[in-house]
């Protein structure tokens, strides 16, 4: 599986905090996984899985790192695809040394297309590149 459709998964599953409390999750992923038609195989599935804990247990520190960088637009405030987007992208550009900066900003620009409404893009590729 190429890391586009592992990120694809991960942006499923962070999406869910949204709307799930913390200690529903574990049941969340179960149910996110069980309803695939293909499931992804070791060691995809566990990339899909530590990457989801190790951004989700970032979150209140991302929130604030986006809040600092908006000006209008506190977390509350953004779209829900938009938000999930934000955070697996902030998470590659801080924390994970693997992803490149520009693949990290062009994946999620891409998510926005895909998943995002008309504005979703730019939003995202704007508030990115003040973080970079």
């Amino acid at each position: 599986m190429g890391r586009r459709e592992l990120r694809e998964h991960i942006f499923r599953l962070l999406f869910r905090i949204e709307f799930h409390k913390e200690e529903e999750m574990q049941e969340q992923i179960a149910l996110y996984f069980d309803s695939l038609e293909e499931v992804p195989q070791d060691p995809d599935l566990e990339y899909i899985r530590k990457k989801y804990m190790d951004v989700s247990a970032r979150v209140e520190e991302i929130d604030r790192k986006l809040d600092e960088v908006t000006e209008g637009w506190s977390v509350k405030r953004m779209g829900k695809v938009d938000l999930a987007v934000l955070r697996l992208a902030v998470y590659e550009l801080l924390y994970d040394e693997d992803i490149p900066t520009g693949v990290a900003i062009n994946e999620a620009v891409e998510l926005c297309k895909k998943y995002g409404g008309e504005e979703s893009p730019a939003f995202v590729n704007g508030v990115l590149a003040k973080l970079a």
